[in-house]
């Protein structure tokens, strides 16, 4: 993937944002709502973006009732994605189930500040960590991180992390989704991310 897609790819992925914000705004009921329709919607359309023959059916009918116009600009948002989708994620699971997926469960089961922390961290983490160690990673690993990119993830992390749970904790969070992220745990680092962290800072928070 060239690095104007991946720079599209992690600009929609701070969409994810989105859940935090909604968290702080209108609270846990809604926030678990907004996720769950979010959730049940990527589920409903993913068929579509995985099996080709079923997208080629459906807009060969679409021919017949819209209009060209609309039909290519339909045609255009179709390319658009496949330029951001990883060459893993043609035939599986995309990022964005996943990363719906934890986020409920993430807001359902742990107190706000840790839900909103591990959200946080994952979504800009991610982001910075792929465009960092793609532009500025000069230290590799043999699964292809970045020494650059792994810090750039652990730096935000601890920043997002510190004013919500104070330094021990933040501390602990930072490290625990950078290595998430370097080690790409399954079943999908947008979904072990979130869970990994919440779960690290729920259990050391009985200690702290």
């Amino acid at each position: 993937m060239s690095m104007k897609s991946e720079l599209k790819r992690k600009s929609l992925h701070l969409a994810g944002l989105l859940v935090p914000l909604s968290y702080y705004l209108f609270g846990k009921e809604l926030t678990l709502t907004f996720i769950a329709v979010t959730f049940f919607v990527f589920v409903v359309l993913e068929p579509f973006r995985i099996i080709e023959e079923l997208r080629d059916r459906i807009k060969k009918r679409l021919r017949i009732y819209v209009d060209e116009d609309v039909f290519e600009r339909m045609e255009e948002i179709e390319r658009r994605i496949d330029e951001i989708t990883r060459e893993h994620e043609r035939y599986r699971v995309a990022a964005h189930i996943y990363f719906a997926a934890a986020s409920f469960t993430v807001v359902y089961f742990f107190p706000r500040d840790i839900a909103v922390g591990a959200i946080s961290v994952a979504t800009v983490g991610d982001a910075l960590a792929a465009v960092v160690g793609r532009s500025l990673g000069r230290h590799r690993f043999s699964n292809g991180k970045s020494l650059e990119g792994s810090l750039a993830f652990f730096i935000s992390a601890l920043l997002i992390l510190w004013p919500l749970i104070g330094p021990p904790l933040a501390l602990a969070g930072a490290l625990t989704g950078a290595l998430v992220e370097f080690y790409n745990l399954p079943p999908d680092d947008n979904f072990s991310n979130q869970i990994s962290i919440a779960l690290v800072l729920y259990l050391l928070s009985f200690m702290h």
